[in-house]
């Protein structure tokens, strides 16, 4: 079964030709003239038919042979010759069986045995309901448009000493762009000037303004808020964030779920055995029935050929999986494929990688404890010392502020595997974790045997002066995460990590996981996944962000990756992409996929109750025309308008 569908290809020339028209006049005129084209058609044959019904009703004179069949024809064709048309394409094709050769041959029947009106009522019906599905397309597909009118489609790129603008495809990686306030990201990049507040909600689906600092990440399709700023380029134009997004979601539609695949074989098959029945109905009562009257026999078959069509089915279910998709990608969750929205509904596991999942991937102060010294003085010294270092430990150490100048060390030698010695003011300092103490004779407190973070102690003079407790913080919503993915149904959450043991179990402790392990290689994590997945009945997900979860997010029935500190390689690798970071989304996945199955089931029962009723009615004389049309298009635009409640639901 055929249908004409509107392709994302063509949505995207579409979007590009009106960059190109973007000439600052008002094209809205030119829009409503083809809008009004588009329904004229339409318009007039309903205007037609009703004239032709009401003359008919009070029995002018003048309306009978010739004269009413023309009128009628003049009102039949605007609607009926297009679909008659792309019937005899569809033939020429090879493809004999679609909704165009069935609407035809139900017309023009009800026109042979003199039933003008409602042959044109149908083929009028047919034809607004096919514009009523165009309209719900569009709608549904408003999301994934928003995304291409964000594509940036120029740079002002700063070459011979001036800022030129170029097509963001030509800019190279290491070029500084300047942007200007109310314009979009054109590349991936780094920002260079001190901060930067930026509109991110075409990426993230986030309406809340983020505000970047100096050489922090900015991405492709941002929209800068506050003042004119530079940023240096770190990708191609092809490789930024809005361009993959464009590509996932545009190739998202040719992955089809498993019920769309379905219903597209059952209509090929169904409709041809729909045809052979009508055919049947028409010519076998011949031979049972005693008062045979062909054209009753052949208005009946032609109802059952005007019901049996399936429109609603084919029309909707698509239809249905494209509102979960944008839907999905208006709240920041990209899904690569209908059959995802399908997989999330039968997730009954879900493990997820620590770092860069849970936890931000940057190392923050957790505790610091000073002994005999003043906190800021204490914090000074270790400063000193750990400015000498690039560890990511001392990067931490290093956003502390505290106030007067600075102290200075000098003399510093590292210790292998131990930590720092060095001279501040005058005094030996030792900084690094209690292998050093000890090897120093330095006497530390013994709370601190209990702590499982990552600790830097320090000595000064030869005496414990203190130390700082270093973590990975969790991320803001990791703890409304986990109760919202209990809530949507999942039974099993378990936490897998490279990180050490303890820390791991710290932390699923602290955030209500039941299992937890430590200290894991990425092969160690691909085993446990596929152990899981070999004993459990529903589906596991896996959820993680850098390069060494590719493997497992490649393995498990669904993976899921942090779009924006995640991998480049863990967003390709994976099915699902997160594009906010934040894990609280993984529910909000699951409950998209749950309600776009549901509004995919309820089209289906809706399509086959209401016709396998007005079938019936229709076999055995007791359904018109006008039930035949409910039974088909009315059917079809209840499920459309059905799919489309997808745009509006909200899910928290």
């Amino acid at each position: 079964m055929k249908k004409k569908k509107l392709n994302l290809r063509d949505l995207n020339k579409t979007s590009s030709d009106t960059h190109k028209r973007n000439d600052g006049r008002n094209h809205s005129s030119s829009e409503n003239i083809e809008k009004f084209k588009t329904y004229l058609p339409a318009i007039f044959s309903f205007v037609m038919l009703i004239i032709g019904i009401a003359v008919d009703y009070f029995d002018v004179a003048f309306f009978k042979d010739w004269i009413r069949i023309v009128w009628y024809a003049v009102a039949y064709l605007p609607v009926g010759f297009p679909v008659i048309k792309e019937g005899w394409k569809s033939i020429k094709n090879g493809d004999f069986f679609t909704e165009f050769l069935l609407m035809s041959i139900a017309t023009i029947g009800a026109f042979a045995i003199g039933e003008y009106p409602e042959g044109v009522a149908v083929m009028l019906f047919y034809a607004v309901g096919e514009l009523f599905q165009s309209a719900a397309v569009k709608k549904a597909k408003g999301s994934i448009k928003a995304l291409l009118d964000v594509r940036p489609n120029e740079a002002l790129v700063y070459r011979n000493n001036n800022y030129v603008s170029v097509n963001p495809e030509i800019v190279q990686i290491g070029e500084k762009v300047q942007v200007r306030v109310g314009e979009k990201i054109p590349l991936d990049g780094v920002l260079l000037s001190e901060k930067g507040s930026f509109n991110t909600a075409a990426l993230t689906g986030e309406s809340k303004p983020d505000t970047i600092a100096k050489g922090e990440k900015v991405f492709a399709g941002s929209i800068n808020l506050d003042g004119v700023i530079e940023i240096e380029t770190t990708k191609e134009f092809k490789d930024s964030s809005i361009a993959r997004i464009l590509d996932m979601v545009q190739n998202a539609t040719a992955r089809k779920s498993k019920t769309e695949l379905f219903i597209r074989k059952f209509a090929r098959i169904y409709t041809p055995i729909v045809v052979f029945l009508a055919i049947g109905l028409t010519f076998i009562p011949y031979f049972f029935v005693d008062d045979y009257v062909f054209s009753d026999w052949l208005y009946r078959a032609l109802i059952f050929l005007v019901i049996s069509c399936p429109c609603a089915l084919v029309i909707s279910i698509p239809l249905g999986y494209f509102g979960g998709l944008g839907a999905a990608s208006k709240n920041g969750i990209l899904f690569k494929g209908a059959s995802y929205l399908d997989e999330m509904t039968k997730v009954n596991t879900v493990v997820m990688d620590k770092t860069g999942t849970v936890t931000k991937g940057v190392f923050k102060i957790k505790e610091i404890k000073a002994i005999g010294w003043k906190e800021p003085e204490f914090m000074k010294y270790l400063m000193a010392m750990e400015e000498q270092s690039t560890h990511p430990i001392a990067k931490a150490i290093m956003e502390y502020k505290a106030d007067g100048e600075d102290f200075q060390a000098t003399k510093v030698t590292e210790i292998a595997g131990k930590g720092l010695k060095g001279t501040v003011n005058g005094k030996t300092v030792l900084v690094g974790n209690k292998a050093l103490m000890i090897s120093n004779n330095i006497e530390v407190l013994s709370e601190t045997d209990s702590i499982v973070e990552s600790i830097v102690m320090v000595s000064i003079e030869g005496k414990f002066a203190g130390y700082v407790i270093i973590a990975d913080e969790l991320k803001d919503d990791a703890h409304e995460a986990i109760k919202q993915i209990r809530e949507s149904g999942i039974s099993k959450i378990i936490m897998l990590s490279g990180d050490k043991d303890s820390i791991t179990q710290q932390v699923a402790k602290e955030m209500g996981i039941d299992t937890a392990k430590g200290g894991l290689l990425p092969e160690d994590k691909l085993n446990e996944v596929e152990k899981l997945m070999s004993e459990n009945d529903g589906r596991v997900a896996f959820i993680g962000d850098g390069i060494n979860d590719a493997p497992v997010l490649a393995a498990s029935d669904v993976g899921i990756a942090m779009g924006g500190l995640g991998s480049d390689v863990a967003i390709e690798t994976a099915d699902v992409i997160i594009q906010t970071d934040q894990p609280s989304k993984i529910a909000k996945a699951i409950k998209i996929g749950r309600s776009t199955r549901s509004i995919v089931y309820q089209n289906i029962a809706l399509a086959f109750g209401v016709k396998a009723v007005v079938l019936v009615l229709g076999a055995g004389g007791l359904a018109t025309m006008w039930e035949a049309v409910f039974a088909d298009v009315g059917v079809a635009l209840l499920a459309i308008l059905n799919a489309v409640r997808l745009q509006k639901m909200k899910w928290k």
